[in-house]
């Protein structure tokens, strides 16, 4: 059985555990990071030198971290289409979009650090406004994106989705002022209908 070390308020074990749902596969779930612990050990750092969450083990013995990567691992080994898209470029443009999180996202770690995990008399309410600011280009190019499609990659839900999905949750749930982006709004109502994404992603944010 496949082991997963992370605990379910962290958005990149929220992926792992969205993917793990979607390809219908059991798991077992030891809480790590944070108040748990467990990362700073030999044990888990022979496992993932960054000392970070998610960290999985195969029941085959294949070690992964990184988020992105273990949910395009599981899609590829254990999915099927079109969560794994056999078309090649329809993979690509679903790993595009899984990049895309990874380079143009940043700015909402300070905005989400801040207001939900910074006590209020401790938090740089400047540094929030400039990454609200920066946030609001940067979902507008998702939003302009999906004017003709319901998903990232096109018209069916991808591994692809998982990624951006779960940072779509966060940023529509922040106690922040957003431009009105609909097309937005309306791809998150259709996220809200996967189950995996209703019992792992859209919670109250912690």
């Amino acid at each position: 059985m496949l082991t997963l070390w992370g605990r379910t308020n962290s958005i990149n074990v929220m992926k792992v555990l969205w993917v793990l749902d979607e390809i219908g596969m059991k798991y077992e779930r030891k809480d790590a990071g944070m108040q748990f612990g467990v990362v700073d050990t030999p044990e888990y750092r022979a496992m993932n030198p960054n000392g970070r969450v998610p960290t999985i083990k195969d029941d085959d013995g294949t070690v992964l971290f990184e988020s992105n990567t273990i949910t395009r691992y599981l899609a590829a080994r254990y999915g099927q289409p079109p969560l794994y898209p056999a078309y090649p470029p329809l993979r690509a443009k679903s790993e595009m979009w899984m990049d895309w999180q990874l380079s143009s996202l940043g700015d909402m770690t300070p905005v989400f650090w801040q207001l939900i995990r910074t006590p209020a008399e401790k938090r740089d309410m400047a540094l929030v406004e400039r990454s609200c600011k920066a946030l609001e280009t940067v979902w507008g190019i998702v939003d302009k994106h999906l004017a003709d499609k319901r998903y990232l990659a096109g018209d069916e839900f991808t591994y692809g989705d998982i990624p951006v999905g779960c940072f779509v949750h966060r940023y529509l749930s922040l106690p922040i002022e957003r431009p009105k982006l609909e097309n937005l709004a309306a791809y998150y109502e259709r996220l809200k209908q996967r189950p995996g994404y209703v019992k792992h992603v859209a919670l109250p944010l912690t």
